[in-house]
């Protein structure tokens, strides 16, 4: 059974769950820590709450991209160095295979709706609190 306030329920199976801040605005971001939890990503998902999203933990700082392969909604992802310091933001629109690109090596990749960074005043430069209690890659 999913319970918990690091835990999330998704197809039966648990999911951490960190807490982090841009400025004022909250965010309960899902992690995706393996390879298999990164691969499979927001495929799938019909929806992601307003201040939901799925933070990417990658093994190593790199110029890492992604794409929306069977991914159903729209997305804004903010690549983050080790720190979290946001490098760069990109639109992804659903169903694509285009690639988004971090502008720099980045160890952490930050999901969330479509255009919520811009809504929110979070741009190239400024930082997510909170990336530091999530758990590391494996």
């Amino acid at each position: 059974m999913c319970a918990g306030l690091l835990a999330f329920c998704e197809l039966g199976q648990a999911q951490v769950v960190v807490d982090l801040a841009a400025g004022i605005h909250r965010i309960r971001a899902e992690v995706a820590n393996t390879y298999g939890s990164r691969a499979q990503g927001l495929m799938q998902r019909t929806s992601l709450p307003t201040n939901g999203g799925m933070l990417f933990v990658f093994d190593r700082l790199a110029e890492h991209c992604m794409w929306m392969r069977n991914t159903l909604i729209p997305l804004s992802v903010a690549f983050l160095d080790e720190h979290g310091q946001l490098i760069n933001v990109e639109e992804m629109l659903p169903q694509t295979e285009d690639n988004h690109c971090a502008a720099k090596p980045a160890k952490f990749a930050l999901e969330m709706n479509a255009g919520w960074f811009k809504a929110k005043g979070v741009n190239a430069g400024g930082s997510i609190a909170g990336i530091e209690k999530a758990p590391p890659a494996r």
